[in-house]
């Protein structure tokens, strides 16, 4: 008889939501599962902004160690939270079929503030990579801390006197929450892996592999990989204003990524058109180009600024 797979999830919605769904495509392979529910860090403390935590895998640290101690079998991540470097042991699983990857701007009312790239506004994030994209947009606006889970958020919204906040669309269309009055910044590219889930499990554990392999996206794994090694190459943290996005286009991976100082008074760009079949070190390619073009300032300020 063979087992059943516990799945280790956080508490949230949309997390319960990720977790469900890798229990339905189990569930479609012919492999039981129970869910398991595990309290992190980023769910405990709702106060103090992502980017000031000091830590990464602030999302998946319980999960790791329920994993470890083998409490769980598999644990089901938004691959964006998932440090570039995973814990020692544990190994990934699956990648699942890729979502949106955007982020979308929900309005307070409407976006006529937007038109005026004078304007003085107020909007909402915890992502320091979202703050500074904005930031190099909108410089005279003013950025506040979010954080809580996707409902406690949205009610921030209503009842604050901010303009809007900015959400990942994914979490948002997950579980039916996106609201009509948002727009879509068509502008701002994703954090690496955003839109993606994330399948982790036991470095030794031949079986939960397997059963994962299932219902891996091969073109949605080489893509994240891609974007993962960008940010490897450049800093390895997850709180980092590093943005990354790999596309499959026919038989081409296109690529584009971006480094923006903290406060948005500095950014750099690059882009890459590679063959699929040549593409395994585009990432790392393309940060190295990032460097060179003076990405390498911006970095080594965002890692003096974090001691």
């Amino acid at each position: 008889m063979r087992k059943k797979i516990r799945i280790g999830t956080r508490e949230s919605q949309l997390a319960v939501w990720q977790a469900r769904t890798v229990q339905q495509l189990l569930s479609a392979a012919g492999f039981e599962s129970e869910l398991l529910y595990i309290k992190s860090e980023g769910d405990i403390d709702l106060v103090t902004p992502l980017y000031e935590m000091g830590v990464q895998g602030v999302f998946t640290r319980s999960l790791d160690i329920a994993l470890l101690n083998d409490k769980i079998d598999i644990a089901v991540h938004s691959m964006k939270d998932v440090p570039v470097l995973p814990a020692k042991g544990i190994v990934q699983a699956a990648v699942l079929k890729r979502a949106s990857y955007k982020d979308l701007l929900v309005l307070k009312h409407d976006d006529s503030f937007l038109q005026n790239r004078q304007s003085v506004a107020t909007i909402a994030t915890s992502s320091i990579r979202r703050k500074a994209q904005w930031l190099h947009r909108y410089p005279q606006h003013l950025i506040e801390n979010l954080r809580g889970n996707v409902n406690t958020r949205l009610q921030k919204v209503k009842d604050s006197n901010w303009q809007g906040a900015i959400f990942a669309a994914a979490g948002l269309e997950r579980i039916g929450l996106r609201p009509e009055n948002c727009i879509e910044l068509d502008w701002m590219l994703p954090a690496p892996a955003q839109g993606a889930i994330m399948v982790v499990c036991r470095e030794q554990d031949d079986f939960c592999a397997s059963a994962c392999a299932h219902f891996n996206d091969n073109n949605t794994a080489i893509c994240v990989k891609i974007e993962r090694d960008f940010l490897k190459t450049l800093l390895g943290g997850c709180s980092t204003p590093i943005s990354a996005l790999a596309e499959i286009d026919n038989d081409t991976v296109l690529f584009k990524g971006n480094i923006v100082a903290p406060d948005g008074k500095e950014k750099i760009e690059t882009s890459a058109s590679v063959p699929i079949k040549d593409a395994h070190n585009t990432g790392v390619h393309s940060a190295l180009d990032i460097l060179e073009k003076g990405g390498k300032a911006i970095a080594d300020k965002i890692r003096h600024a974090a001691k």
